[in-house]
């Protein structure tokens, strides 16, 4: 069986936590991001720990540091990701280039958020 056990930090420990764990040579399995119903973010950074997972959280936060220069694409994507789909930016990560919305899709960022459909419904006069 696999054990979770998340750690909460701030942004400023994600960079040298990131260190540690790749000088211990665990793999970084996702970042995870969402925001809870208050609009509050939350950012996770799960590592392998042998059978268990680390996960290192992050809340409240709308800017912080990549991790790409020290975990490659395994950061880079998810990364990505993230600040294409929500309002959450990764400082010295490269987004000149959207990861798989089209270019001419929405202007700005963080528009693409997954909303109930109780409440599309509502907006569009459906209920």
């Amino acid at each position: 069986m696999q054990n979770y056990t998340r750690i909460s930090i701030t942004a400023e420990e994600i960079v040298p936590t990131a260190e540690k764990m790749r000088e211990e040579k665990r793999l970084l399995v996702m970042i995870h991001a969402y925001l809870e119903k208050d609009g509050t973010p939350v950012i996770t950074y799960d590592y392998d720990d042998g059978p268990n997972i680390l996960s290192y959280e992050v809340r409240g936060e709308k800017t912080v540091p990549t991790i790409s220069h020290i975990y490659d694409a395994a950061a880079e994507w998810p990364e990505r990701e993230i600040n294409e789909l929500m309002d959450i930016t990764f400082e010295g990560l490269d987004v000149s280039k959207r990861l798989f919305l089209p270019d001419n899709l929405l202007e700005g960022k963080g528009q693409i958020l997954v909303t109930p459909i109780d409440e599309l419904r509502r907006g569009n006069g459906l209920i």
